[in-house]
């Protein structure tokens, strides 16, 4: 079980962004995406989620190109992106409740109670997210790592609007997916010690054709 990206090129509007990148992620390895405002990021993450089409290369898992298989890969693949996707109307636990079935695993209430209670929000349960913070409404949307079997975790910017304890916690659930056979792609404008030390690491501003172009398009 593996990603494989091979020879990768992908345009937004009239500007190539960046071409001939090539990585391989096995189980129990985690991949640290960076590069400047511009660089690719968002747009890597959603051709690696299926969301886009690159203009060169391949994107393979379990050795089969990912359009081929994309229902079988997409349940293999976990994304949390910038926005949180819960539902203000719902409670913390019936947001975890909708998201988990979406996903098509299965975890009792008891579950995911745990799950609310471990990431900061015991007590919390019951209120409809509209009501919460910035902060606990990402963490609401975090509780779904811990409960989620997926063994491809792609997070970007998974530590945004954290104080120090939810990021230090979020950190530990990550390496422990990772010890546990899992695989994680993440980006992050935060130094943290999860992106330290033997990882895999790319940095986009190496792959780009137009590097001083960089930092003028933000939705990139």
């Amino acid at each position: 079980m593996s990603l494989i990206v091979s020879n990768l090129q992908c345009t937004r509007g009239d500007r190539q962004l960046f071409s001939g990148l090539n990585f391989l992620l096995n189980p129990q390895q985690l991949l640290f995406l960076e590069g400047r405002n511009g660089s690719g990021k968002t747009t890597l993450i959603r051709t690696l989620c299926g969301l886009f089409i690159a203009d060169k290369g391949e994107i393979e898992w379990q050795n089969q190109a990912i359009e081929e298989h994309l229902e079988v890969y997409r349940k293999a693949l976990f994304y949390l992106g910038h926005l949180n996707a819960i539902k203000g109307d719902l409670t913390a636990l019936e947001n975890l409740q909708f998201n988990h079935a979406m996903s098509g695993q299965q975890s009792t209430d008891d579950e995911l109670l745990d799950a609310l209670e471990r990431i900061g929000l015991f007590g919390y349960e019951d209120f409809p997210t509209r009501q919460l913070s910035q902060g606990q409404k990402r963490r609401v949307a975090l509780a779904r790592l811990i409960i989620n079997k997926s063994p491809l975790w792609i997070l970007d910017e998974p530590f945004v609007a954290l104080d120090v304890a939810a990021v230090e916690l979020l950190q530990q659930i990550i390496s422990q997916h990772i010890k546990a056979g899992g695989m994680a792609i993440l980006t992050t404008h935060q130094a943290v010690p999860l992106t330290e030390g033997e990882i895999q690491h790319i940095n986009l501003d190496d792959f780009a054709t137009n590097s001083d172009e960089l930092g003028q398009e933000s939705y990139v």
